[in-house]
């Protein structure tokens, strides 16, 4: 199982991942953008809806691990090793 981190932005104006960006601690973190609003878990619903798609796995396989009302979630993916899972995650492209 894998193991990633998010930082959730709720209230967005697309379901989207914007990249990835280390956080204070040192983890490597993805930064990702949701449009629903953050009460009674819709956000973290929506997260995980989105995640299971942009991984091609079902729903099912995505377990909110911590972080119910932090913008710092733990997600655990069944299935998938770190490796393979870094490699499914689409990110945008910088043009430089």
């Amino acid at each position: 199982m894998a193991r990633l981190v998010i930082r959730l932005t709720p209230k967005a104006a697309h379901d989207r991942i914007d990249g990835w960006d280390i956080d204070e601690f040192g983890r490597k973190i993805l930064k990702v953008r949701v449009k629903a609003q953050p009460i009674e878990g819709r956000a973290n619903a929506a997260l995980l809806a989105f995640l299971a798609k942009e991984l091609d796995l079902p729903k099912s396989r995505l377990t909110l691990l911590s972080g119910d009302t932090s913008r710092y979630k733990q997600i655990e993916v069944e299935g998938l090793n770190d490796d393979a899972l870094m490699a499914q995650i689409k990110t945008p492209q910088i043009k430089i």
